[in-house]
């Protein structure tokens, strides 16, 4: 069982494949130009497997795979059934933007992926575009009723923005409902890397916007997650918000991060890093569970939302 300084139980490993995109999102990476970190200088999938066989073995029950984008990582599928394949009852689960699912979407089933989450920020082509950088929203569209037809579970995830998509918050609220997915809408998180003039929404907010059409019921947090969910009343309908400006789902993170390059971070919001790189590289496995247990064991109390605008970009962690 892994424990961090504080005494959290931690079994959620989140593991950047890439910090490719082929989005360029506003929130996230807008001035970023198309190129990417050469490959001699990422983890393989199989020294990434050596790593998590051991994580599996030290108490790991959940983990998810991201980017950048981590359906640009080729052999994927492959990735997954390794997993799968030594642990099949591990919680595996991918955050995407979802532009290439369509045609990879059963694989990813066949493999042994459980379930996704999708970023769905408009529902308006012109809008998509405008966040994304590019053309996507049928794409993501065609991603997101491939996944689901195949058998793989979906949330999708939006981010409001002031003046760009907000008043579209009940419109994606209802897309998701009616394919009985849970939505989480989430709060724009500053960094230094997004556009400089996006202005985000807090949690009342976005609450308002949903109240202007159906009453909302409270239900709280399940588990560690950082979602608080809301039932739409008279309805069996839940959707979650994120609101990590906060710091009550702190009390029960258990998550712990590692990047394509080796190196793991204790929280998202977090520049502090140690690199497992070199052990894993050299097959002192032992060695990199040492530096796990030394990033847990200095895993932050609370992140630094609020008072501090993160350096670190997004796009190399997962959200």
């Amino acid at each position: 069982m892994l424990k961090d300084g504080h005494g959290r139980i931690v079994n959620y490993l989140r593991i950047s494949l890439t910090e490719r995109c082929n989005f360029r999102c506003q929130y996230c990476m807008p001035e970023k130009p198309f190129s990417w970190v050469p490959k001699e200088n990422l983890l393989s999938f199989e020294e990434l497997f050596k790593f998590v066989k051991v994580a599996i073995d030290e108490g790991i029950t959940k983990i998810r795979l991201t980017g950048g984008e981590p359906t640009l990582r080729a052999d994927l599928d492959k990735f997954i059934k390794m997993i799968c394949d030594y642990k099949p009852s591990i919680d595996l689960a991918m955050t995407t933007n979802g532009y290439l699912l369509s045609e990879i979407a059963k694989d990813l089933k066949k493999a042994g992926l459980k379930r996704l989450n999708i970023s769905l920020d408009s529902l308006n082509p012109k809008i998509a575009k405008l966040i994304a950088g590019k053309d996507v929203l049928e794409n993501v569209l065609k991603g997101i009723e491939a996944s689901l037809a195949v058998g793989l579970k979906v949330k999708l995830n939006m981010v409001p923005l002031l003046g760009v998509n907000d008043r579209e918050i009940v419109d994606i609220l209802e897309f998701a409902k009616e394919r009985g997915v849970q939505v989480r809408f989430i709060e724009y998180m500053e960094n230094v890397h997004a556009h400089s003039n996006l202005k985000g929404m807090n949690g009342r907010e976005i609450l308002e916007r949903i109240k202007e059409k159906y009453e909302i019921e409270k239900i709280g947090r399940k588990g560690s997650s950082p979602a608080f969910l809301y039932k739409l009343k008279g309805s069996d309908y839940i959707f979650g918000l994120i609101d990590p400006h906060k710091h009550d789902f702190c009390e029960s993170c258990n998550r712990i991060r590692l990047t394509a390059e080796g190196y793991l971070i204790p929280c998202l919001y977090f520049d502090e890093a140690m690199s497992i790189k070199e052990a894993v590289k050299q097959g002192e496995i032992d060695k990199a569970v040492e530096i796990l247990k030394e990033v847990l064991a200095n895993k932050p109390k609370e992140n630094r939302w609020g008072y501090a605008t993160s350096n670190r970009a997004f796009y190399e962690t997962g959200g």
